[in-house]
């Protein structure tokens, strides 16, 4: 269970840094909250993986899939260019989460 809490912290790390973009330095109300609804969640999915895993592998796959994660909302929603080489170390990101995963034996 605590992988799904993690993956869950993760996505809403996205989700949070994503509606920040939206609330312009918060002053869009309604992004702001849920700017603010999104990082309580995000910490609060965090701390429940945490009391099953270890610090150490929970906190650098969190700030992976939220780093990924914003890295496409940023391409699907924002629009954001990409050059090739960045694509490449966004790709060795996602295998270096990967790897934490299977070789953390948790």
């Amino acid at each position: 269970m605590h992988w799904i809490y993690l993956i869950i912290a993760g996505l809403l790390e996205t989700v949070w840094a994503s509606t920040m973009k939206l609330s312009d330095g918060f002053s869009n109300l309604p992004y702001s909250i849920a700017t603010i609804i999104g990082m309580i969640f995000s910490f609060g999915a965090l701390a429940l993986a945490t009391k099953d895993m270890s610090l150490s592998i929970a906190y650098p796959i969190w700030t992976g899939i939220g780093a990924v994660g914003t890295v496409i909302a940023g391409v699907i929603i924002f629009k954001e260019n990409l050059n090739w080489m960045t694509l490449v170390f966004v790709g060795l990101l996602i295998i270096s989460i990967i790897g934490i995963k299977f070789t953390s034996g948790e």
